[in-house]
């Protein structure tokens, strides 16, 4: 890497006053490609290569800037928006990067509140603020998948965080499909085939004995998806329907 200790990026601070919050892109100037997305004030901008100079720590980010820095290139800052509130950059910096997406980039999370308000299809936004309540009629199980959900998941990746690893008992043997639930909305119904054991994920879960499903898109059900099932739910991430003896 180039020798770069004694260069130090940064704003005067006549610049810091009259800029504000603002919005940024760090940018490989090889592809012209952004790798990063960032809200801030003052000197936040130039941080990222200034810790990849003095932080030996490893990550996608700074490990990104040091392959640049290697190249013989510099890192370009791209200012996006200023003269914001925090809020605003707060906003902006969400929609940069649903827009571009967590795999293009060197962000580990995605901005703020993008699983409320973020990048959705047109149904998703019907799906959300105009779903209806249901009742369920089939043997089910209904998976509350929140902390994995992401909107414009495919089926496949809706089946994977669908299928387990769960506790379940002996009415799991009764259950003919499952609903893929998302903040009391479903999002997938899945034909259940079978249970199979599996361990549990962390060494920290109590329950080490697990069961996880094996199964295929119920296509005969999509009326369902989109329907409000809020009623049935419990602080239970699963939740039987229609299946005691």
């Amino acid at each position: 890497m180039p020798d770069r200790s004694n260069e130090t990026l940064e704003f005067s601070q006549s610049v810091i006053e009259q800029i504000g919050y603002y919005v940024y892109l760090l940018i490989d100037p090889l592809d012209e490609g952004p790798f990063y997305v960032g809200k801030g004030t003052g000197n936040r901008v130039f941080a990222h290569v200034n810790d990849a100079i003095i932080n030996p720590q490893a990550t996608d980010k700074l490990d990104r800037i040091r392959t640049i820095e290697t190249r013989g290139n510099k890192v370009r800052h791209q200012i996006l928006r200023h003269g914001l509130t925090e809020k605003e950059a707060f906003e902006i910096e969400a929609s940069v990067i649903d827009l571009l997406g967590l795999d293009g980039l060197t962000n580990q999370v995605l901005g703020h509140e993008s699983l409320e308000r973020g990048k959705m299809s047109a149904n998703d936004i019907m799906a959300q603020y105009d779903a209806h309540p249901i009742s369920i009629e089939e043997p089910t199980l209904l998976v509350t998948v929140n902390k994995l959900f992401r909107y414009g998941m495919s089926p496949e990746e809706l089946y994977e965080i669908t299928r387990g690893n769960w506790v379940v008992g002996e009415q799991r043997n009764r259950v003919k499909y499952a609903h893929t639930v998302y903040r009391g909305i479903v999002r997938e119904v899945f034909h259940v085939r079978q249970w199979f054991p599996i361990e549990a994920r962390s060494t920290h879960q109590k329950t080490r004995t697990r069961w996880r499903f094996e199964g295929e898109v119920a296509h005969e059900l999509r009326h369902y998806i989109g329907g409000d099932v809020s009623r049935y739910l419990t602080q239970n991430p699963v939740r039987y329907i229609n299946c005691d003896p």
